[in-house]
């Protein structure tokens, strides 16, 4: 039974920086792509970021690049997505996404398991 459950959102200044983890569990993960996503109220669920875990290609979505970093750690089957320099319109509940095919998709639907989402939440 796959599991994924991400942690570290909370509460930060505009400016500041947060690091959001995903452990995952259940299947070996070296063929899949792993996606952060994120919905704030009232809006869809859009692309954050995705990294290919086998070899550690990244992609990013344009309102995210230069400021956020995905990266994994193979040894503890974990994906991160470092957040500098944020801003309040990333507000929302950011959700960690596994995706059973090698190539990066960028639509939610595309994505075969989700965690249950943690609250980032940008003050100005």
């Amino acid at each position: 039974q796959v599991q994924l459950v991400e942690s570290g959102g909370g509460l930060v200044q505009a400016g500041g920086s947060l690091r959001l983890s995903c452990a995952a569990s259940g299947r070996t993960f070296d063929n899949y792509a792993m996606g952060w996503f994120r919905q704030a109220p009232g809006k869809e669920r859009e692309f954050v970021a995705a990294i290919k875990w086998r070899n550690g290609i990244t992609y990013y979505a344009d309102s995210v690049k230069g400021r956020f970093t995905i990266s994994r750690d193979n040894a503890k089957n974990t994906v991160y997505l470092q957040m500098d320099s944020l801003k309040p319109e990333d507000t929302a509940v950011y959700y960690c996404a596994a995706d059973s095919t090698i190539v990066i998709f960028t639509n939610p639907r595309e994505y075969d398991y989700w965690g249950q989402g943690t609250q980032v939440t940008v003050s100005s």
